[in-house]
């Protein structure tokens, strides 16, 4: 499935491609070597952006660290026997919580997530909402695909019986494994890992648009994500190149003002993990858990981010495995 990813390196490879390879990864926002916070957190690509403002926000920046999900192999939370490799998405950094828990490590202390819980084996791990996001697909803007269709012709795309449209051959694309948007974008269109079809290319990293390299690409695009790109607070990396987000079902991805459709079919609530053994530690509780929590109470920030914020921000009811 990665035979386009192979093409598109080779695309890039040229002046352009030079020009624009400083925007192509998210600058890291990773707190300072050697700098270290009282509570530690990796995964979602989706909400790394947010938490790195939170976390300059809360507490003149010293409770909250959170990696980003791309940057360097490896990354370093404690100040000692705490080296672990980089988690790079929603399910990556849950794994990476859980090997924590299970081995006592004290190296990481909650995980982002842009997915609910995929697993209610146990309800070992509790996903706290803090705010509401919504998934579409993009195009290239230079491009003669449609920029409104519906959740039967995204299915038919992903499963390879629609291999054109307007006369441009499709090649639709997705994140990379691990990614919390490639479940739920998946999911949202009936889909699962098993039944996505051979023409997808599921190795790029989520939410850059300048992976869209080609008239016929096509792929799932965080719309809070694409907001804040736009508006670029604190570190956020314009990724969005000549991508364009779409409507789904006659609904807009964006109001009038810009921001975030709410009511957007492929709407999600987006998580922090903790502990559920955890919940009432007094730094776990006291930022995430409430209303009334240090996150929860950062509603203008969260929206600068894109996000749309939740009536049951800091609800601790959804638990499981992972």
């Amino acid at each position: 499935m990665s035979v386009k990813s192979r093409a598109r390196i080779g695309a890039l490879v040229g002046a352009a491609a030079l020009a624009l390879g400083a925007l192509a990864v998210p600058a890291s926002a990773d707190p300072a070597p050697g700098s270290y916070r009282v509570l530690a957190g990796v995964g979602s690509d989706t909400t790394q952006d947010v938490f790195n403002g939170l976390g300059n926000a809360i507490d003149s920046g010293s409770l909250i660290a959170s990696y980003n999900a791309t940057g360097t192999t490896t990354i370093k939370t404690r100040a000692t026997n705490c080296v672990i490799p980089r988690p790079n998405g929603s399910s990556a950094g849950i794994n990476a919580l859980r090997n924590a828990v299970d081995n006592n490590t004290g190296c990481l202390d909650f995980a982002r997530s842009s997915r609910g819980v995929s697993n209610t084996s146990t309800t070992d791990l509790t996903f706290i909402p803090f705010g509401k996001d919504a998934v579409t697909f993009a195009v290239r803007g230079d491009s003669a695909l449609p920029t409104a269709l519906t959740t039967a012709q995204l299915t038919s795309i992903y499963t390879c019986n629609t291999t054109t449209l307007n006369g441009v051959a499709l090649t639709p694309l997705l994140p990379q494994a691990g990614s919390g948007t490639r479940s739920f974008f998946l999911g949202v269109l009936g889909l699962t890992e098993d039944t996505f079809g051979s023409c997808v290319d599921d190795t790029v990293q989520e939410h850059n648009g300048e992976e869209l390299d080609s008239a016929g690409d096509i792929a799932p695009y965080s719309i809070a994500q694409y907001i804040a790109q736009g508006n670029q607070p604190g570190d956020v990396v314009d990724r969005r190149g000549f991508a364009v987000l779409g409507a789904v079902n006659g609904a807009q991805p964006q109001l009038a003002d810009g921001s975030l459709n709410t009511a957007f079919p492929f709407n999600r609530d987006v998580y922090n993990v903790v502990p559920t053994n955890k919940l009432t530690v007094a730094n776990i509780a006291g930022t995430f858990v409430g209303t009334g929590s240090k996150v929860c109470a950062r509603p203008t920030l969260i929206k600068e981010y894109g996000f749309g914020t939740i009536s049951n921000c800091g609800s601790t009811a959804l638990k499981g495995e992972s």
